[in-house]
């Protein structure tokens, strides 16, 4: 969680030097993600004992999860790890009797939004009011 949230605020030209300077709600997920993500399943994609991935998928509600937090170590992309997360997130959501999975995903993550839209991701209107925020969804 640390390496995504420092690296979405860079991208979002508010760069920090550590979690310290990360907004409060992004903070509390670094530092006590058990608590921040009660209810939810957070994935972890592993090489060797190190983490290069990570997703979570939060609990349903009306019949919709959101798939939030996708992230691959640089080092690692390419992989098919984001894939395989995502794969993993909408086998969950369909177990777990879930509908419609959605996502939303800055505007500039221009090799995201291409990847979740092979994955049957298609943009919708957008449910959050932050500027420059892509939307999306997969019905099941």
């Amino acid at each position: 969680m640390t390496a995504y949230h420092l690296r979405t605020e860079a991208e979002k030209g508010a760069a920090v030097a550590d979690v310290s300077g990360l907004p409060d709600r992004y903070r509390a997920e670094v530092s006590d993600p058990r608590t921040a993500f009660t209810g939810d399943v957070v994935l972890v994609a592993l090489s060797g004992d190190a983490a290069v991935g990570c997703l979570v998928v939060t609990a349903p509600v009306g019949g919709q999860s959101e798939v939030k937090r996708l992230w691959t170590d640089p080092a690692f992309r390419g992989r098919g790890i984001a894939s395989a997360l995502i794969s993993a997130a909408l086998a969950h959501s369909a177990e777990s009797g879930v509908g419609t999975v959605r996502l939303s995903v800055w505007k500039w993550r221009t090799s995201a939004i291409a990847l979740y839209e092979r994955l049957g991701f298609t943009i919708t209107e957008s449910w959050d009011e932050r500027d420059q925020l892509v939307c999306m969804e997969r019905v099941e």
